[in-house]
This record gives C-alpha cells, structure tokens and sequence, in this order.
C-alpha cells in the first residue's frame, strides 16, 4: 500500500514569540512511502536532491523509525520518495516538515494496526525536533502556541485574521540553526525579558484580532539582534523594512525574513521595495496554511 503526505513550510518564532509560536505556510513538501519487501530506497526531487542523505540517516526515515520504535515494531523495507519544495537552512521549517511527513506516513502504514492521537503524533515528532514551535503548525496548521511540560509538548491552534498576509523573503545563502542558537546569551535582562512577555501576548492579539498592531507586536530583545552579527544581511533587510512601517522578523532560525502585513496591498509595497533596494532577496508573497499535514489519495486506496 502506498501512502503519501503534503506538509506545510512554517515560520516559528515570528518575532517575540521564541520556541513557542509558529504558523503554517502555503508552500508544501510531499512525500510517499511505499513497503517494497527488498530493500530501503529513498528518491529526493528538488531542495537537497544533491545532498540529502539517502539512508538510514534521512530525515523523513528517522521520523517513520520513531513511530514503529514506539510499538516496537521492524520498519519494512520502504520506496520513500521526497518532493522538497520548502528551502533548506532558510528557517521555512524544512527540517520540522520532513520530520512531521515522516510521522504521517509512519501513523498512516500502520493505519491497520493502531490510530495515533493528535497529542501522540506531536509527541513523535517533537520527540526527533527536539522542540515543538515548527512542528505543531506542520503537523495541524494555522497559528500554534506550543509549549512543553512534564507531560510533554503540547499546542493550542488559533485561526489568524482574514486580513493577514505573509511575506517570506528568502536569500540564497544557509544559515545553521545550532549556529544561530549558539549565539544567544544563557540570560536576559529582566527589562528585556518583561519586554517580550508583552510584545508576545500583543502579537497573539495581533495575529487573530487586530492586525494594524503588528508593527508594535512583532518587536523583539530576546534572540533577533544576538543573532545578527552572523545575518547581517537579513538584519540590513529587517531594518530597512521595518523603517518603512513593515512587521519584518527573523523567519524561525534565519536567514530569511517574514513580513506580516495586514493587508495584500501593504504587502505588494514591501515586495516593491526589496525588489528596488534587495534584489538578490527571493520574495514569496504566501497564504496561512489552515488544514497542516495532509493525506494525499492514492489511486485505488479509496481514500
């Protein structure tokens, strides 16, 4: 039985927000999985086609070893196939799409077997991601608040205003996140800290109620500027964008840039304005992502 999976590219962090708010994207990654009885083959088409791994070590496979590890079940040999449309080391969530496909394909092979809960599947891929902000937006769609506690990762989705309109400016260059995270200090000052308590609670405010405060919602003290002496560039553009009365942010890890407009006009004005004054930047004018991981219908599986 072939099974296959459409998963969102997300933004997490989206400013103040760190580790803890994410939002799906309308930019998919698809992935199948089919058990061939011989061996573990693994095809990559588009993003990392030239050096993604294609063994065990993959990213999508590790994930589906994860859900058969928890039953303690063998993986079968599998014709995994990966359609990588999501920018790798971009901070678009590639990682945390490969990982939440790899635990939908995973919970639909098995489908026969057992049916995994929402709070399961996040546990899996948080469980590999390490952190649950990409992966509950990839996994369920929308605006997520993830948080983790000592029963585990967990998420509440919220629908974003009609009127929002994300922008993702992607530049050519990879950006590490252990790199970028390596970089943040173990401790803030209490006034910076305060600062962005307010600033997240106002942008969850922003993002589902009133958009025209994005601008003020989207400041941050606790990770953009520590991380911008290795993003010059993105912090240039973030800069620039923001004295023009854009909401830009550092997209998840970097090095791309999110602008959360409130309105498809405003949007077009940033598009004009990088492509003047940042022509190397790649804008990506984007929907907000409401269904996250998806089945794809295979022919003859009557789903």
């Amino acid at each position: 039985m072939k099974v296959a999976v459409k998963i969102p590219a997300t933004s997490a962090n989206l400013g103040p927000g760190f580790d803890t708010l994410g939002m799906a994207l309308a930019h998919y990654d698809e992935y199948s999985a089919e058990p061939t009885g011989s061996k573990l083959v693994i095809e990559i088409v588009g993003e990392g086609e030239k050096d993604a791994p294609r063994d065990e070590s993959n990213l999508v496979f590790r994930a589906i070893k994860v859900v058969y590890d928890s039953l303690g079940k063998k993986v079968p040999a599998l014709e995994l196939v990966c359609h990588n449309n999501i920018p790798h080391g971009r901070g678009m969530g590639s990682s945390g799409a490969a990982v939440a496909g790899g635990v939908m394909l995973a919970a639909c092979l098995l489908a026969n077997e057992v049916e995994f809960s929402e709070q399961q599947l996040l546990e899996f891929a948080t469980e590999l991601e390490g952190h649950p902000d990409n992966v509950a937006p990839a996994l369920f769609g929308g605006l997520t608040v993830a948080w983790v506690d000592e029963d585990g990762p967990h998420h509440k989705k919220l629908t974003t205003h009609r009127g929002l309109s994300p922008l993702v400016l992607v530049p050519s260059n990879q950006m590490s996140t252990s790199l970028a995270r390596s970089l943040q200090p173990q401790s803030v000052p209490h006034t910076d800290a305060v600062f962005n308590v307010s600033r997240s609670a106002l942008l969850v405010a922003a993002l589902t109620q009133s958009p025209e405060l994005l601008l003020a919602a989207t400041e941050d003290r606790l990770h953009q500027n520590y991380r911008a002496s290795a993003m010059p560039e993105t912090s240039e553009l973030i800069a620039s964008l923001r004295a023009k009365g854009h909401p830009a942010v550092v997209s998840g890890a970097g090095p791309s840039v999110l602008v959360l407009e409130d309105d498809p006009q405003k949007r077009l004005l940033a598009i004009a304005h990088v492509e003047k004054n940042f022509p190397s930047w790649h804008a990506m004018p984007l929907a907000v992502d409401v269904k996250g991981a998806s089945l794809i219908p295979q022919p003859g599986s009557g789903s």
